[in-house]
Parts: C-alpha cells; sequence; structure tokens
C-alpha cells in the first residue's frame, strides 16, 4: 500500500509530529507499505529514508510567529505530485488549505482527514478560560465546525486520534467516523527501569529526604499546559507533607516558571530530556505523574508515564483522562487548581504499594506506536475494499 500524507505540520526540526511520522514511516516500512510525506520546505529537496518512505519538500512560505514551519499557498505542486505518485491513500490533517487542496484533486485514492488537534479547544476557549463559560465560546464558533464538514464531505474516511477527539468533535456536529488511538515507543518504557538512587538525587535536588513522594510534570513551558495551576497545587499539598516536583521540559513560558518557583524550594525545573532511554529511567524513578492539561487531545505523556509504572493525577477532560483508570489515577476539574490539589492529596493518601502495583499491571497494556500502525493499516485496506466511514456517536 502507498499512503502519501499531505502534512503541514513536519519540519525538521519538529517535536512531536516530526518524531510519530519518522516513527510511522519506518513501522510501516518493515510492515511492507509506504509512506510518503509532502510537506512545506525552505526549498525544493527529497529526502529518502534507508528504510523506505521519503519526505518530499516542497518549497514554501514560513510562518511568521514559528519559522521552522511553513505553509502550503499554492495547491498545483500539491496536486502534481499526487498526480506523479498515484497513492491509494492519501491522508490529509491541516484543515487550512491542504485541506481544500485534497478534497479537490481528482486521483484514484482514497481520501482520509486525519483530525489531530482542536483549534478551538486549544486557541478560543483557552483565551476566554474564566471570562466567558466554555460553551457560549463553542456556540461562537460553531461556523468553524461548519466550515469544517464543507471539506470533510468530500473524504472517505474522517479519522482522530483517540476518543477525546471523537466525543468533543461529535458533541460539536463535527464529521468523525473513528478514533484509531495513537501508541508510544512502548520499548523504551517500563516499571523496571525505576533506580531508586536516582529517585533519592532528585528528592534531594527539591531539599526533600528519601521518604518524601516525588512527583513529575513532563511538557512544554506552555499556557496551554497550566503549569503554574499545577505548582499551586503541589505548594498547597507540600505545606502538610513532604512532597517535590520535578518539571522536565522547556518553552516560550520558560522564564515565567523560573520567576513563579524561585520560591519554592521543593520545586524543580529541568531542561527537556531527548535521550529517551535516560527519559525512561527519570520517570520510572518518580512516584506519579501530574498534568493540568484539558485542551490534548490523545494522552501521549500519560501513556508514556503509565507504560513506565507511574500512577496518575489528571483533568477530567480531554486526552489523559481517556488514559486515566480509578485503579491507578485521581482525575480532577479541568482548570482548578484546588481540585488539582486535592487529587493529589487523595492519591497520596492511597496504599501506595498497591497504586503502583495496579499501574505496573497497566503499563503491560499501553498501546504502542506499532500497534497504532497496524490499526491504522487494517482500516485502510477496509477503506481500499469498500468500506467506507460512517460518522461515530458523540
Amino acid at each position: 500500500m502507498r499512503i502519501v500524507d499531505v502534512n503541514e505540520f513536519y519540519s525538521p526540526t519538529g517535536g512531536g509530529v516530526r518524531t510519530y511520522i519518522d516513527r510511522k514511516m519506518a513501522i510501516l516500512a518493515e510492515m511492507g507499505h509506504e509512506l510518503i510525506v509532502l510537506a512545506p520546505g525552505t526549498e525544493d529537496m527529497v529526502e529518502e529514508r534507508p528504510g523506505g518512505g521519503k519526505i518530499i519538500y516542497i518549497k514554501a512560505p514560513r510562518l511568521i510567529l514559528d519559522t521552522n514551519y511553513g505553509m502550503f499557498w499554492d495547491g498545483d505542486p500539491v496536486c502534481r505530485l499526487l498526480d506523479e505518485l498515484d497513492p491509494d491513500i492519501v491522508e490529509v490533517s491541516s484543515p487550512a488549505k491542504p485541506a481544500w487542496f485534497v478534497a479537490g484533486w481528482q486521483g484514484r485514492a482514497k481520501k482520509v482527514f486525519f483530525m489531530h488537534n482542536d483549534n478551538v479547544g486549544t486557541y478560543p476557549v483557552r483565551w476566554l478560560d474564566g471570562i466567558v463559560a466554555q460553551e457560549r465560546v463553542e456556540d461562537w464558533f460553531s461556523w468553524y465546525s461548519r466550515y469544517m464538514n464543507r471539506f470533510l464531505d468530500h473524504y472517505d474516511l474522517v479519522l482522530s486520534n483517540g476518543p477525546a477527539l471523537v466525543k468533543r468533535l461529535g458533541k460539536r456536529g463535527v464529521r468523525v467516523d473513528e478514533g484509531i488511538p495513537l501508541g508510544i515507543e512502548r520499548h523504551f518504557f517500563s516499571p523496571e527501569h525505576r533506580d531508586e538512587r536516582l529517585r533519592a538525587a532528585l528528592l534531594a535536588q527539591c531539599a526533600l529526604p528519601e521518604d518524601a513522594h516525588l512527583l513529575l510534570g513532563l511538557g512544554r513551558h506552555h499556557p496551554e499546559k497550566r503549569w503554574p495551576m499545577v505548582i499551586d497545587a503541589v505548594e498547597r499539598v507540600a505545606s502538610t507533607r513532604p512532597v517535590g516536583l520535578i518539571l522536565i521540559g522547556g518553552g516560550v513560558a520558560s522564564r515565567t516558571l523560573e520567576k513563579r518557583i524561585a520560591g519554592s524550594p521543593h520545586i524543580r525545573l529541568f531542561r527537556p530530556v531527548y535521550d529517551r532511554p535516560r527519559l525512561a529511567r527519570i520517570m520510572a524513578s518518580c512516584d506519579a505523574l501530574v498534568h493540568g492539561c484539558e485542551t490534548e487531545t490523545f494522552g501521549l505523556v500519560a501513556s508514556e508515564a503509565l507504560a513506565s509504572g507511574l500512577p496518575l493525577v489528571v483533568p477530567d477532560y480531554g486526552g489523559c483522562a481517556e488514559v486515566a483508570q480509578p485503579l491507578f489515577a485521581e482525575t480532577f476539574r479541568a482548570r482548578d487548581g484546588a481540585a488539582c490539589a486535592e487529587a493529589i492529596e487523595r492519591l497520596l493518601s492511597r496504599d501506595q504499594r498497591v497504586l503502583r502495583n495496579a499501574a505496573r499491571v497497566a503499563a503491560a497494556k499501553v498501546f504502542s506506536d506499532r500497534d497504532h500502525a497496524e490499526a491504522l493499516i487494517a482500516r485502510y485496506q477496509r477503506l481500499l475494499d469498500g468500506e467506507q466511514g460512517e460518522r461515530a456517536a458523540a
């Protein structure tokens, strides 16, 4: 099967999308399929991958706010390449011009739109948080749902990256046929990587003894991640019991967070850890993951933490909520710092041995990136065999 992904979000200097695509390309090649990505670049260029597949960069304008990425403006070079490549499946995830380029293309391929994000939840809902009720904001942006459905009518199949987005978009009346959850590189993450000496060293950096609790926050330093809320919650809990928090990440809000924790002796910031085995060892050596972001559509960090044997404290809305189960997690009302503190307190008050054992059992069941690729190919094969998409139940 030849799949062509018209992908505005792929960049050689990108983050999560690049990692997902590169890994997916390698797995599909091992399975005997070919993935070709058409991505905006600073020049026309082809990057062949040794194991199979390739990235074809098409010269396109750069984004003003982030020059790591570009945007397709002219559909002609995209459609010419689609004609030349003659794929079985053409996939697109950008709701901007690429959605319409592919919708209007007249090739033989089945057309798939893959939903990876929720622009309404990530931007206007978050910007107006605390000012206007979420339901009101979503009503104001109902035009965006109608806009999406106009181009989605031209697609044979509409997928999302998991149940959270199926539910969220379904409530707005946006067409989503089904969800195929993303997966993690599960071979990196395991409870077996727990290192008590490393845990003690991390607690020492938080000015705490070995019998204290060590919480982990992992992700970009960006307003949507709600790290100030998490910090507030941990400080509340730390006023009554010994608990430390390490935050691993970086981004536009790093300096703000540094100032925020300046007077917090038990909270420490660390730069991003790109070495996956080292990150897996750190994760397994903590006592629980605490996460504040409710706008994520797939709980990647929660899945990685669970695969490492960590119990979870996450919002009751969004991708991470779909990962959390009562046996090994506590949820809290999204965007509520006091509720987050109460959830942390509840988790730390439970029998920690029972809690971690439940997390270890669940770790073996976390969906892997290979599981995701196999499920995706199986669905695409059914589409090629004549099974069309049908709107999923909200």
